[in-house]
């Protein structure tokens, strides 16, 4: 029996409107914009609508803050996802998101839909997916509860992903106790696309019919966007029917069937539903194109019996697009769709009186103006203060630890924490090799993938080290971006643009919200240093669980363009007598580090600093001698700083001897995480050149030894301090995750 909806007099009196998110002022506004009271249906699309996941409300002011044009880009924040031009009339198509909350209560297909909803996101741009990459946050592998939520998101990213025929070729995972409540779950995919070929989420032409097309709609995931914008809790688990449930043999099919529908000429606009649903996808559609849009969801496909308005409006049923066709061409549309065995119905029209209009069984459903869902949510402008610990830490001695009495266990110790040791357990379940375009694999610095008929590619990256931006936002955020763009230069590219997904606790506590306009300061200084707009991201606030918030987590996708394959470089060492050099400069910079975390349990202090007019040359000097052809291999150094980066540089077994003169005791010139840092090695005719260059950009270059021999031999001032096989510590770093887990 169909439950009975209270009325508009009953929601007002009983303040139903609060649970489902909106605030009494909030419905006060929306009684002002309708001149009445809104019915439960109209109710629930404001506050699905008005969500911070789907308006932005508390974090537009401050994402105002960042660059977001540049020569490059064809398509910035707005759309599906950003789009930048790689010349030739090809484009390259990228997004980030966020599947957190859906992940925390059903791992699986909480990520599985993510990402789902990241591949449409690019697809109904006009684009080809060639890439996914994610970025993942778990507790300690300690924990039975982090083990599941760890083996089961990664079993539904390689389950969705790996059956779309899409590689997962790189990404990144981070295990800290702060996530343990509160995973991170963000997936990016990248795309290609000719530029005549480009689409809006736009409802143009007054009469075009709007087509629904896709899976039929069910009662998953409704509510979806505004569980997504309220802190989890014990009560969470019980909205597992706010988590979707994806079908990824069904998007493929989608995927399919809208490329072939966009090469007809027929789409005046087309939009995932994505977060809100139908709701979202027809009043932006609406909004931008300054028209309205009236729809009839007795016409709409459903999978379940007696749906009302409200939940066909705010379900969130996966694999669904919403097409604005021209008229006349309704046919060809369906024609298209029955022979990849989708629907495609005609359920409105595009109007011309900014209403969203929606009728069923003869009467009126719901009457908004699709601005007041899409554009005028109320906008907040939250206090910010600075946190008390963030004047303490400024006050740590970060240097005040003991010299290690064994710099072999001390390096093992580093090589085996989770953040550090390889991801092959994660990578190894993902298809990174279908379509046979990924040129460099899961594991380098950067994914590449080769552009079939051209000489370019693309290298990508995801990355953020949250214990940085905890530790100082502003700083953090800046080399969240250098970082993710010093990835893709080691790889040969040049970096073009980012995509972003800020995870952050509650905006209602001003010390959260100070974490989050100090990391977007941060991020915006690098990108404009560093000539990468922001094109697109995603906002994911009220990650907290029981009053304790997350790291704050700004993760950056970076892409850049090889502009010849021959200058595609990976980190392994690849020949025995070149020479190793360390470009950039190492100072005692522990706080925040594997190291510090390793000694001491904890971080603490102020993180690395980071000097971007050093970082801008650093990376200038470094692509420069790629493209020269002088670089064997190139290899950012991260968390665990050089030492790390020597056992991971020896891949292929080739070890190193290194010599290092340097005026810092041995386990900070080892472990240190300094910034604007890379190794690389070279051929010795290259090495006069590579050091001139870098003296001519100000960089300091310093010549630590050569590759050779299958040993890790490290001397600091004369003092031999590490001496072992390499495969001592690749087992270490390679097994550490897969023992955990087992």
């Amino acid at each position: 029996m169909q439950h009975k909806e209270p009325n508009a007099q009953q929601i007002a009196e009983e303040k139903i409107y609060r649970q489902m998110g909106l605030t009494d002022a909030e419905f006060d506004k929306v009684i002002e914009i309708l001149g009445r009271k809104p019915n439960y249906t109209e109710t629930g699309l404001f506050s699905v609508m008005w969500s911070e996941h789907c308006s932005y409300k508390n974090s537009k002011p401050v994402l105002r803050r960042f660059p977001t044009k540049g020569p490059r880009v064809l398509q910035g924040p707005g759309e599906g996802a950003g789009i930048v031009d790689i010349g030739d009339n090809q484009a390259v198509v990228f997004k980030v998101e966020s599947h957190n909350h859906p992940s925390a209560v059903e791992p699986y297909q909480g990520a599985a839909t993510g990402v789902g909803g990241i591949i449409r996101d690019v697809f109904s741009m006009g684009a080809r997916p060639i890439a996914m990459l994610n970025s993942l946050r778990f507790g300690e592998l300690d924990n039975a509860r982090v083990k599941y939520l760890f083996e089961h998101v990664v079993a539904g990213i390689a389950g969705y992903g790996n059956c779309m025929g899409i590689p997962t070729v790189g990404g990144e995972v981070v295990f800290d106790p702060c996530y343990e409540g509160n995973p991170l779950v963000n997936a990016m995919c990248v795309g290609l696309i000719d530029h005549d070929k480009i689409q809006k989420g736009v409802a143009k032409g007054i009469g075009n019919p709007v087509m629904y097309v896709g899976a039929a709609t069910g009662r998953d995931g409704i509510h979806g966007a505004t569980f997504a914008s309220e802190e989890l809790s014990e009560e969470s688990e019980a909205k597992r029917p706010a988590v979707q449930v994806g079908d990824p043999f069904m998007e493929k099919l989608l995927l399919e069937a809208c490329l072939e529908l966009i090469e007809t000429g027929a789409v005046a606009g087309i939009q995932d539903m994505g977060a809100a649903g139908l709701t979202s996808s027809s009043a932006e559609m609406a909004s931008k194109a300054g028209n309205g849009i009236e729809l009839n969801l007795d016409l709409l496909p459903q999978r379940e019996k007696g749906m009302t308005p409200y939940e066909m409006m705010l379900s969130e049923s996966q694999e669904r697009m919403l097409v604005v066709v021209e008229k006349g061409r309704e046919a060809e549309v369906e024609a298209v769709f029955t022979k990849w065995g989708l629907h495609a119905v005609v359920i409105g029209r595009v109007t011309d009186d900014g209403k969203l209009r929606l009728l069923h069984e003869g009467q009126v459903a719901a009457e908004v103006p699709v601005d007041s869902l899409a554009e005028d949510a109320p906008v907040y402008h939250k206090p910010s203060a600075e946190p008390s610990y963030y004047g303490e830490f400024a006050e740590t001695d970060t240097l005040a630890i003991e010299e290690p009495a064994d710099y072999k266990e001390a390096l093992l110790g580093v090589l085996s924490a989770p953040t550090v040791a390889s991801k092959e357990w994660v990578y190894s379940q993902y298809d990174y090799m279908v379509r046979t375009n990924t040129a460099v694999r899961p594991g380098s610095d950067a994914a590449v993938i080769a552009i079939r008929g051209t000489r370019k590619a693309l290298a990508m990256s995801i990355d953020c080290n949250g214990r940085y931006v905890y530790l100082d936002p502003q700083v953090g955020g800046a080399i969240a971006v250098a970082e993710s763009a010093r990835n893709v230069v080691c790889s040969g590219a040049e970096p073009l643009a980012i995509t972003d997904c800020l995870n952050f606790g509650s905006p209602e506590k001003p010390e959260i919200f100070w974490q989050f306009e100090k990391a977007v300061d941060g991020m915006s200084e690098a990108c404009l240093k560093l000539g990468t707009p922001v094109i697109g991201g995603n906002v994911s606030l009220y990650n907290e669980t029981v009053g304790e918030a997350i790291y704050p987590t700004p993760v950056v996708g970076m892409v850049g363009l090889v502009h010849d394959t021959d200058h595609i470089t990976t980190q392994n060492f690849k020949n025995a007598g070149d020479v190793i050099f360390l470009l950039g400069e190492t100072k005692a910079e522990i706080g925040g580090s594997e190291y510090q975390k390793y000694v001491t349990g904890s971080i603490s202090g102020r993180p690395p600093q980071i000097n971007l007019e050093i970082e801008h040359a650093l990376q200038h000097t470094v692509l420069t001698a790629i493209q020269n052809g002088w670089v064997a291999s190139a290899h950012d150094l991260a968390e665990g700083g050089l030492a790390s980066a020597l056992v991971e540089s020896s891949e292929h077994g080739l070890g190193a001897k290194i010599d290092w003169t340097i005026d810092l005791r041995p386990d900070f010139a080892l472990f240190s995480e300094s910034q604007s840092r890379i190794l690389v090695s070279v051929k010795p005719e290259h090495a006069s050149g590579l050091a001139a260059l870098a003296q001519a950009n100000g960089m300091m270059c310093t010549q630590l030894g050569q590759v050779g021999g299958n040993g890790t031999h490290i001397a600091i001032n004369g003092q031999e301090v590490i001496s072992a096989p390499v495969s001592d510590f690749k087992k270490a770093w390679k097994d550490a995750i897969a023992c955990q887990m087992a």
